[in-house]
């Protein structure tokens, strides 16, 4: 009895579209799964936000022998080689005299700063309040007074302290800072402000100029006056007046020293005292002579002799601005001045001219408290820019996690549809020959 077995090409061909068709919508899927995988990972990658960080505000009292002036700095969060790219924004003279002069009433001090406080205020946003460091320096006349009252330069430096601890500022510290700090500073202000720490480079990057040299700084106060330099190459120098400062990623070794006593009003008070027997700095001088930049040693004489040889009541034709308590005292400076340069830090008639008389570069006062916040920005971290996201990260993850594991799963299946293809084939192969034997 034999059997026999016939083939069923409709049916056969059924089977086959209905196996295509789960074939063919695993691999629209896979498809579909990669576009958006890719498209997302796109989005993330190349439509994200860099945000960067808004400025950074600093103020500074330089509290002088003769006044207090208040400066507002501000710099980029982000920082060039650790140090900030600090710009003045706002300056205010404080009313009245140095801080030192309230010895018998220190609880007064503050009360001066109150007006140019406020001003302050306005200078800076609301919201940064709270994150803008408040640093006061005190120079020559509290380092006068600490030695002949150390208990009342403390409380003078107290009741300043606790002013603050009031305002909403981060008030961070009242120090009074040492006559080498602050011809360091003093120098790094100049130089600084005449560019020869950084400079824009052509793909408006900040760079270290190359091959520019630094400049030595003189500053005439009321206490005391500074000389500092570069000393590379300096010899017979005394070594405790060899600084080191970083800046920029750059070391520099500095020859500083302060004259105690020798600025211009002390100098004076002495000069006095003789004839008696119980800031007008440099550039201030020379304006009143209407002198300014560089000038010939000659030059400055003749001002000088045309000046004193006047009579006091043609000086308010001759001065820009009359001001009687500083009027009685630029011809007394400017002799000061000629000795001082002269017979004190040696300039020559041929020398002379390498001195510029300065007050400020571009709308920056060339002052110590310029110097001492570059350098405080070494100690104030950087802020790196924040990066918005087109996608939250936890579900760009989620999401691309998604679509991976669909696309796995279309792949495994086709893989299965295809082995399982080819078993079928090899199953019909053999059933085949089989019958065609029989």
């Amino acid at each position: 009895m034999f059997t026999v077995l016939t083939r069923q090409p409709c049916e056969q061909a059924g089977l086959k579209v209905l196996s295509r068709t789960p074939a063919i919508i695993a691999l629209v899927v896979l498809f579909l799964s990669i576009v958006v995988f890719m498209a997302i990972t796109l989005i993330q990658t190349h439509q994200k936000e860099v945000l960067f960080p808004g400025p950074k505000y600093g103020i500074v009292l330089d509290a002088g022998s003769s006044r207090t002036t208040i400066y507002v700095y501000q710099w980029p969060a982000e920082k060039a080689n650790n140090t900030g790219v600090v710009s003045q924004t706002f300056k205010c003279n404080v009313k009245g005299s140095g801080i030192s002069n309230y010895a018998k009433n220190p609880q007064d001090a503050p009360k001066a700063f109150e007006d140019c406080m406020q001003k302050v205020k306005g200078h800076i946003p609301v919201h940064l309040h709270e994150s803008t460091c408040v640093y006061l320096g005190a120079t020559a006349g509290m380092r006068l007074l600490r030695l002949q009252n150390e208990t009342a330069a403390n409380e003078v430096l107290e009741s300043i302290e606790n002013y603050f601890e009031s305002q909403p500022f981060d008030f961070r510290d009242a120090q009074i800072i040492s006559g080498q700090e602050e011809g360091i500073y003093g120098w790094i202000t100049a130089n600084y402000l005449m560019g020869n720490f950084l400079e824009k480079s052509l793909w408006h990057m900040w760079v270290h100029p190359s091959g520019k040299e630094t400049t030595g700084a003189l500053d005439l106060g009321g206490a005391s006056t500074q000389i500092s330099f570069t000393a590379e190459e300096k010899v017979g120098l005394n070594t405790s007046d060899i600084m080191k400062v970083t800046l920029y990623g750059y070391e520099y070794t500095l020859y500083t020293h302060s004259f105690q006593c020798y600025g211009q009003n002390e100098a004076e008070k002495r000069f006095l005292a003789t004839l008696v027997q119980a800031f007008a700095g440099f550039y201030y001088t020379a304006n009143a002579f209407n002198l300014s930049g560089s000038f010939s040693l000659h030059t400055f004489n003749l001002s000088t002799w045309n000046f004193c040889s006047k009579n006091w009541n043609q000086l308010p034709l001759l001065l820009p601005r009359f001001d009687e308590q500083y009027a009685r005292s630029y011809c007394f400076s400017a002799h000061y001045i000629y000795h001082l340069l002269l017979s004190g830090y040696k300039f020559t008639e041929e020398s002379w001219p390498q001195i510029h008389f300065k007050k400020e570069v571009g709308n920056s006062s060339i002052a110590w408290s310029l110097g001492y916040m570059l350098s405080l920005t070494n100690q104030i971290p950087a802020e790196s820019p924040l990066i918005r996201l087109p996608i939250e990260p936890s579900a760009f993850v989620g999401t691309l996690a998604f679509f991976a594991a669909v696309a796995m799963l279309c792949l495994t299946y086709l893989v299965y549809l295809c082995v399982l293809s080819r078993n079928q084939r090899r199953s019909q192969h053999a059933l085949d020959n089989m019958v065609d034997s029989e």
